[in-house]
């Protein structure tokens, strides 16, 4: 009789990915990941491969490539090439989280994988605090960055990332300070869904 090795462990093994708009915090996310010894992959990292797999610069052709690749092999096919990554990293960790889903069919393509160990979260701020994080550190935004963020918005919106944000199993308003984010990243990593029914 085989048993599953995942019932051995302390922790059920658990796979957290994450979702959010641009200067939401997701980066800060993984690092607080990488600082507890938890593996990361990265959405985008699958894309930069591509990338240079295509002699193509990464810095870029990453949003050309990313469409390139969900136009030739499906909507899930970021998400299918990060499923080895994952798996691999499973193999001698606990947790692993997955920086940067995009939409409603890359968190169906995890949850299928994974089941009940795949942990959506989603990572929320205001337009204006994100307009301001990805401004100079500080300083009040330009109407220049403004506009870009916006475009960008819309860019991973129509992605349908808003659907995805909308399923999430768990929500983090990043609106406080970066040490109380950071302290709800880290119980949700230890904790999984556990973290929020306090």
């Amino acid at each position: 009789m085989y048993i599953s090795p995942r019932r051995q462990y302390h922790h059920p093994m658990r796979v957290i990915g994450t979702v959010g708009l641009p200067g939401s915090g997701k980066g800060e996310a993984a690092s607080v990941a990488r600082e507890e010894g938890i593996p990361v992959v990265t959405m985008g990292d699958v894309i930069r491969e591509e990338c240079r797999d295509r002699g193509l610069d990464p810095a870029t052709h990453h949003g050309e490539i990313a469409k390139a690749l969900r136009e030739e092999n499906g909507p899930d096919a970021v998400a299918e090439r990060s499923l080895p990554l994952i798996e691999r990293e499973l193999e001698t960790a606990e947790t692993v989280l997955v920086d940067g889903l995009r939409s409603m069919v890359e968190v169906e393509r995890f949850r299928e994988a994974f089941g009940d160990d795949f942990l959506l979260v989603s990572i929320e701020a205001p337009f204006g605090l994100r307009a301001k994080r990805l401004g100079d550190r500080g300083r009040d935004a330009s109407d220049v960055q403004t506009e870009a963020l916006r475009a960008r918005d819309e860019r991973e919106l129509s992605f349908g990332m808003g659907e995805a944000m909308e399923h999430a199993d768990i929500t983090v308003e990043n609106t406080d300070s970066l040490e109380a984010f950071r302290r709800t990243i880290r119980r949700i990593l230890e904790e999984g869904p556990e973290a929020i029914e306090q």
